[in-house]
């Protein structure tokens, strides 16, 4: 494929692995030290380098990454998980599952809240009577 570059900033890593859905919120991350390595905020300006830990914090998952290879440009997720190994803790992923589980669709659950407008009829039917 396509030579990969030497330097690579951290923000063009983050976005090319799929990390962010774009440059920008990898650039913001950054600036906000939503973006260590070893415990220390990094800028979005860092050079990143084979080996290195980065500890990211994104919406829904703190994800722990380590870099096995440089990419400098976006590629679909199955090739681009090649380019790093994900060793987030495993307390961390029983978290993002359990809220998985208790997610809210905004559907409401049986026999609970304010009747249907059905059930309204049949309560009223019942009080007429």
């Amino acid at each position: 494929m396509s030579e990969v570059k030497e330097k690579l900033r951290i923000d063009k890593y983050l976005w090319a692995i799929r990390l962010f859905k774009t440059r920008s919120q990898a650039g913001d991350a950054c600036s906000k030290g939503k973006v260590k390595l070893a415990g220390t905020a990094v800028k979005a300006s860092r050079i990143v380098s084979m080996g290195d830990e980065y500890e990211v914090k994104t919406e829904t998952k703190r994800w722990v990454v380590k870099v096995t290879g440089l990419l400098d440009h976006r590629v679909q997720y199955s090739e681009a998980i090649k380019f790093y190994i994900d060793i987030t803790p495993a307390e961390e992923l029983d978290r993002v599952k359990f809220e998985a589980a208790t997610y809210q669709t905004g559907k409401r659950l049986s026999k609970i809240g304010r009747p249907t407008k059905k059930q309204r009829r049949d309560l009223g039917d019942f009080l007429a009577d």
